[in-house]
């Protein structure tokens, strides 16, 4: 009990004894809260030795921090952390949740110090507690001592140890073991040890300096793999191995610039240098230094110095006997322990000469000469010598006067000669250096001025020698031609063998090489042909061309050399359309009906392929009156004239009661020269009000395609056959199971029917039932006969009853244009040839049954020839 809770409770108790009860509970002792240990691996509790992974993501609920009050007080927990330490958790007063707030990294913080604290409201408990960060594979192997440089000697064994690399992973377990391995190749010469790391030339391979002098390798680390933010992964790194080839001592040394010659002047003293000799190590990486000696032919007249190779004079030159002298010198290699290693020898000749009175002099092959002549071939390969030309020079003095410079004058960078100082004599040798520009094509010769100029004689004695080198020219070029595409225009009515274009080609080598040979081919080139020396492409003698059937041809032309080499150009012809098509109408006499308010059109076309040949203007020649119809020029729709409204203002203009006119219309192309056609147009004028019902607006709609029309009526009688034959056959069937069958014996009674009514107020026409009743048919054999349609007409007359025969099939050879009979028009008539209307008197019975049939049977074929009109 602390003190306070003393205090309280003393007050409380002296002041009543009212609260006895009371203050007896509230003044036991108070104990504090304490936190559950539930041990490391538990997720609640007061954290203490709690283990998290580095991988862990923040915002994570990690830990519930749990604990009691004794007297069941509610608490409240906290979580601080010391003075300048970072904070790593959060954790929720009332719930005890714990979350992450800042990344964790292992390799940085292993371990986490923090202070949790629980409370019920008097009594705080403070616990400070170590957090450990356990490890997840996030770090690659890292290489230690980068850059790896390895300096390995060429005579190295296989199998020899080279370099060792090393790599460290911070990780632990086996995310931090590293293993190695080098990237594959097939041409590697190089292994390594997959533990220690040791870099090994491969069994069997051999390094060689002066093949490759340096190799890179790339090495790879990779760790054992483990576990990241739940998923296995296995992390790696790379360097790169450079491995320096180092020169071994294998090749001994050899002279530069032999054979020697040296000379002795006759003015040259004791210790006068004669010549110097030079010698390389063979050795090139790593050489060693030479030292020269002379190993015999002196006789104590010359001396060598060991360090440059010069050979000097030991004597006055008046007491030597001899005039040449052949010397055999020799250069060693030394170690730096002063060892001699390897070695060669040459021989160096020494001329003794006398005083500068001869200035140097080139020789031929006849002796002195200053003029020399090569042929040879144009473009040689660069670096190669001119052995056609056989030059010597020299200088019949003796030691510098026999000094002297080679140059050669002309054009630029093209030849050059060798060697360019000489001592007394020398071969002379020249060496292309330019081979683009030894062209036959730009000189046909080329001449060049060799001057010898002396070096350290006061006299400056020179000679000079003319050198000319004729060439000759090879096929080094290809026909090329002009342009890389031709486009040429012809016209459709040029004759066969018209000229098209002119293709042109050059070759600017010489003789049959420079000759080029011309010839087309490719899939428009059948209409074609080329000359081929001139390369004039004309047309085939039989070609015609047309516009309007092709317009465009495109081939290809070959220039090409007598050794085959050749180029190629395109060829684009456009054939020009000429006006050569007039506009044709379908026909020359057209029938078209109008209807007030509405246009007909007509059309004409024109073959010509381009405009403004095939296009068309339209325009009336001809029409009486001529003022009533108007044409568009451009689409022939021809129309009356905006005041034209009805029939009575036709009625009005023209005496032509029948409202039919005929135009004469034109059709001209705008082509030049311009050509026209005419047709005659025979129009028919109504008006849309005197034609009503549907089947009048069938014919109006089918007043441009009478076909359409034929095809429906066609239509409409092979299904009323097939429904005849039907019927028939259903009758008969039905005679025959009642044996009544006798026609005299039997009334048929016809129920009444709906008939067709017409609305229009025709005139009767030509066959039409009079006021007798009776009318003519024709029978199957084209015979006329009366028939009267009133009960009592006698039977004498009439044809014996037959079976109906079959209509005649649709007539579907008709010709744009021509109509099955009249159709009405404003004028009211009607016929239609075979055609018979009438209406029965359905109200009367017929007593006989002959004459029943035969009055079906007509009846039959008038409403088969009218059924357009119901």
């Amino acid at each position: 009990m602390n003190r306070f809770t003393k205090n309280t409770c003393h007050k409380y108790c002296t002041s009543s004894i009212k609260c006895k009860n009371t203050i007896d509970i509230s003044c036991r002792s108070d104990y504090a809260p304490f936190f559950h240990d539930n041990g490391p691996h538990s997720f609640s509790g007061n954290m203490a030795l709690f283990s998290i992974s580095e991988d862990t993501p923040v915002g994570t609920q990690i830990y519930i921090l749990n604990g009691t009050d004794p007297e069941g007080d509610v608490v409240r927990y906290g979580l601080a952390f010391e003075k300048g330490s970072k904070e790593y958790f959060r954790a929720d007063p009332k719930s005890g949740n714990v979350s992450l707030i800042t990344a964790l990294d292992r390799e940085i913080q292993d371990e986490i110090s923090a202070l949790v604290s629980i409370t019920d409201g008097r009594n705080k408990v403070v616990e400070k507690v170590r957090i450990f960060v356990t490890d997840a594979n996030d770090e690659p192997p890292e290489f230690l001592n980068l850059p790896f440089i390895v300096d390995v000697s060429e005579d190295m064994d296989a199998g020899s140890s080279l370099y060792k690399v090393h790599a460290v992973d911070r990780d632990m377990g086996s995310g931090g073991s590293v293993s190695y391995f080098l990237q594959s190749s097939p041409f590697t010469k190089f292994t390594i040890d997959s533990h220690s790391g040791i870099l090994r030339i491969k069994p069997g391979e051999k390094l060689d300096y002066e093949t490759t002098r340096t190799h890179f390798i790339t090495v790879v680390a990779k760790d054992g793999g483990g576990k990241y933010n739940g998923q296995y992964q296995v992390m790696s790194s790379s360097a790169t191995i450079t491995i320096n080839v180092l020169d071994a001592q294998d090749t001994p040394p050899m002279f530069v610039g032999t054979p020697y010659f040296g000379y002795v002047y006759e003015v040259s003293g004791p210790g006068s240098e004669i010549f110097t000799v030079f010698a390389k190590d063979g050795d090139e990486g790593n050489p060693n230094p030479i030292q020269y000696s002379i190993v015999n032919g002196s006789d104590g007249i010359f001396s060598m110095n060991s360090s440059s190779g010069c050979i000097s004079l030991q004597a006055d030159p008046m007491h030597l006997r001899n005039e040449l002298f052949e010397l055999k010198v020799k250069a060693s290699e030394v170690s730096p322990d002063n060892k001699e290693l390897d070695y060669t020898t040459t021989m160096v000749t020494v001329r003794v000469v006398d005083l500068n009175n001869h200035p140097p002099t080139f020789y031929g092959e006849n002796g002195p000469q200053n003029r020399f002549e090569l042929t040879m071939y144009e473009h040689p390969s660069e670096g190669e010598i001119l052995r056609g030309l056989k030059i010597t020079v020299n200088d019949s003095d003796q030691g510098a006067n026999a000094k002297f410079k080679l140059r050669l004058v002309g054009p630029g960078r093209v030849l050059r000669v060798v060697p360019q100082t000489v001592l007394n004599e020398a071969q002379v040798t020249i060496i292309v250096e330019n081979s683009s520009a030894i062209d036959y094509e730009k000189y046909q010769f080329i001449s060049f001025k060799l001057l010898a100029v002396e070096i350290d004689t006061p006299e400056r004695f020179s000679a000079t020698a003319d050198i000319v080198i004729n060439l000759l020219d090879t096929n080094d070029n290809i026909p090329k031609f002009s342009t890389e595409y031709y486009i040429a225009r012809v016209a459709e009515n040029s004759p066969g063998g018209s000229n098209v274009v002119s293709v042109t080609a050059t070759d600017p080598d010489s003789g049959l090489w420079g000759e080029v040979k011309y010839s087309i081919y490719g899939t428009g080139a059948d209409l074609f042909l080329i000359h081929p020396t001139s390369g004039i492409i004309y047309t085939q003698p039989w070609a015609t061309l047309d516009a309007e059937v092709k317009s465009k041809y495109n081939f290809y032309v070959k220039a090409e050399d007598s050794e085959g080499k050749y180029s190629l150009a395109e060829v684009f012809v456009t054939v020009l359309d000429l006006n050569d098509h007039s506009p044709e109408f379908s026909e020359d006499f057209v029938e078209k009906t109008m209807v007030i308010g509405a246009p007909i059109k007509i059309e004409a076309l024109d073959d010509d392929a381009e405009e403004p040949n095939n296009v068309i203007e339209y325009s009336i020649m001809k029409a009486d009156p001529d003022n009533i119809f108007e044409i568009n020029t451009d689409t022939g729709e021809i129309k009356l004239k905006p005041f034209v409204k009805s029939l009575d203002i036709v009625h009005n203009i023209t005496k032509h009661k029948d409202c039919k006119w005929s135009l004469v219309v034109q059709a001209r192309d705008r082509g030049n020269p311009s050509f026209s056609t005419t047709a005659v147009v025979k129009i028919d004028i109504t008006e849309a009000t005197l034609l009503k019902g549907p089947v009048a607006a069938f014919l109006m709609q089918s007043r441009e395609n009478p076909l359409k029309a034929l095809g429906a009526m066609a239509g409409f009688i092979s299904v009323m056959v097939v429904m005849t034959v039907l019927i028939s056959t259903a009758m008969y069937l039905r005679n025959s199971k009642s044996n009544r069958i006798m026609p005299s014996r039997r009334i048929i009674r016809r129920r009444p029917r709906d008939r067709c009514q017409w609305n229009l107020n025709f005139k009767k026409p030509f066959g039409w039932p009079d006021s007798s009743n009776r009318f003519v048919v024709e029978d199957p054999e084209g015979k006329n006969h009366n028939i009267s349609l009133n009960n009592n007409s006698p039977r004498g007359g009439f044809p014996p009853p037959s079976a109906p025969k079959l209509p005649p099939p649709p007539m579907s050879n008709l010709k744009y244009g021509e109509r099955m009979g009249t159709v009405p028009t404003i004028s009211g008539t009607l016929s239609s040839k075979g055609s018979k209307k009438f209406r029965r008197n359905t109200e009367n019975s017929v007593s006989n049954a002959l004459v029943s049939e035969l009055k079906m049977k007509l009846e039959q074929k008038i409403l088969e020839a009218n059924q357009g009109y119901c």
